[in-house]
Order: structure tokens, then C-alpha cells, then sequence
């Protein structure tokens, strides 16, 4: 799996952007024998809650951004919905590792790391989690 990673300011500029290519994967997704019923959820979203966990190993997202991403990987609107919500991702926490993220690239000003973690798809709730979890 490659990811690509745009790094942008609040008025939607490209700052850097980040290649991870070498990425395996550290969970493996079980195939149900023949004897166990059929889940009620379908192959696809199956494998969008797989991929949607695979990419929170790697780096954060928000809600939203997982979501976007998953679509861009060819998930369906529905499919991307439910690896989002059920990935069991801790949304505040992944702010404060893209804050952190951001941190160690560039310098920013609190507003302004707040403004890009919106931009990205935080709430503000989120958003100022994430800044007062590095420190901000």
C-alpha cells in the first residue's frame, strides 16, 4: 500500500507532501470457515474497515480523511462510512499525532495549527485537543 501525504496552510497551498510506500501490514483479516454464518456486512466494507485500521497504523486521520481516502482506494461512499466508524479510532488522539506530525515539519503559530488540523478534517473540538496535547 502507498500513501501520499499533503501537508497544506489554510489557504490551501501545498506545503510537502510525503510518499510511505514501504508499508506492510501488521493485522491480517480472518476468512470465515464455511460452517460460520454469514456476517451481515459485505465483502467490501469488510475490507475498507481492514484497509481504513491498516492506514491509522501508519499515520492519523480524521474522520473525514479516512473516509476520503478509503474512496480514493476505490471503497464506495457506504463501504468508506462504515471502516470510519467502526476502526474504533480515538479521533482526538489522532488530532494530537497530526498536530505532532505537523509540529516536526514546520512551525506554526497555535491558530494556525488549528486551522490546518480543521483544514484537514478535525472538528475545532478536535483541532484544540490536538494542539493542547503537544503542549500548544
Amino acid at each position: 500500500v502507498s500513501v501520499i501525504v499533503r501537508y497544506r496552510d489554510s489557504n490551501g497551498d501545498l506545503l510537502t507532501e510525503q510518499i510511505f510506500s514501504s508499508y506492510l501490514p501488521t493485522t491480517t483479516s480472518s476468512i470465515p470457515s464455511a460452517s460460520t454464518p454469514s456476517p451481515s456486512i459485505t465483502i467490501g466494507e469488510q475490507n475498507a474497515l481492514s484497509s481504513a485500521k491498516d492506514y491509522l497504523n501508519v499515520m492519523p486521520f480524521s474522520y473525514s480523511g479516512l473516509i476520503d481516502q478509503l474512496k480514493y482506494e476505490g471503497y464506495s461512499d457506504d463501504e468508506a462510512k462504515y471502516g470510519a466508524d467502526n476502526c474504533d479510532a480515538d479521533w482526538n488522539e489522532q488530532a494530537a499525532k497530526a498536530a505532532q506530525n505537523y509540529l516536526e515539519i514546520m512551525s506554526f503559530s497555535r491558530q494556525g495549527l488549528i486551522d490546518q488540523l480543521e483544514y484537514e478534517g478535525y472538528t475545532p473540538e478536535q483541532a484544540e485537543y490536538g494542539v493542547s496535547a503537544v503542549g500548544y
